[in-house]
């Protein structure tokens, strides 16, 4: 089984990264799978546009794998604007792709949404995340819940490919935990440094933050529901079963 992920070197890492996507590859990477990881600092450059500044990231992000637990001798680490051949196999995806098949992608539409640049970039980022994916002839993509449509993007690329040109990539399947399937930022929308609402992996203010959620305008005394609540979605992350019970009876 090969097993396929990647990061945006866009910022500091944080616990949506590692929840949503680095737990996952690190666990699999455990059982002794075939493990690629790479750093996306070409799909980083739709927002971030310093050279000096993507360069820093793209380093501090290999540190922080490297220093949660990923391990070079049992996974294939790489940058991704160091295999070129990525951004060919894209072009040849893009004269394939329909534009209604990116059009649906909701992704974009939440970017538009969120004040981003309607870029090609930010509109074709799917068509390169396929390249990304088939090049390494992926059987397994971790991804966070946001992600499953730009996989079933590139299944859909594959499957064109190959009737046109014949069986030559491998349709990649989709791995999402169903525990944490989205992680909720600070402000209860999903945690992206795009949304400026993360709490990162290393950050000694991470007390503060969480202390700072908004939780709903109930009084103490009033009964809450817990599911949905930041606090209590956040808490389960690290909590064991009976820690979660305790706080959910205390809602």
């Amino acid at each position: 089984m090969r097993i396929l992920t990647g990061i945006q070197p866009s910022g500091k890492l944080h616990w949506g990264n590692y929840f949503g996507a680095m737990k996952s590859m690190f666990d699999l990477q455990a059982k002794g799978e075939e493990m690629f990881m790479f750093i996306a600092n070409y799909h980083a450059m739709t927002t971030v546009r310093d050279g000096a500044t993507l360069r820093r990231d793209t380093r501090e992000v290999a540190l922080d794998f490297l220093a949660c637990g990923l391990d070079p001798a049992k996974t294939i680490f790489y940058r991704q604007s160091d295999v070129p051949q990525v951004q060919e196999l894209a072009w040849f995806l893009s004269c394939v792709c329909p534009m209604g098949l990116l059009e649906r992608c909701h992704s974009y539409k939440d970017k538009m949404a969120h004040g981003f640049d309607a870029t090609h970039g930010l509109f074709a980022y799917p068509v390169l995340m396929a390249a990304d994916i088939l090049i390494m002839q992926s059987d397994l993509v971790p991804v966070g819940k946001d992600q499953k449509q730009h996989l079933e993007v590139t299944r859909d690329l594959a499957q064109k490919f190959n009737n046109a040109y014949g069986e030559i990539f491998t349709l990649p399947d989709a791995y999402i935990p169903g525990a944490v399937a989205t992680i909720p930022g600070t402000d209860g929308q999903k945690m992206s440094k795009s949304y400026h609402n993360t709490i990162e992996l290393f950050d000694p203010s991470a007390k503060k933050k969480v202390m700072g959620i908004v939780t709903d305008s109930k009084t103490m005394e009033e009964p809450k529901e817990p599911e949905g609540n930041s606090i209590y979605e956040l808490y389960k992350l690290f909590a064991t079963p009976d820690e979660v019970a305790a706080m959910a009876a205390a809602f």
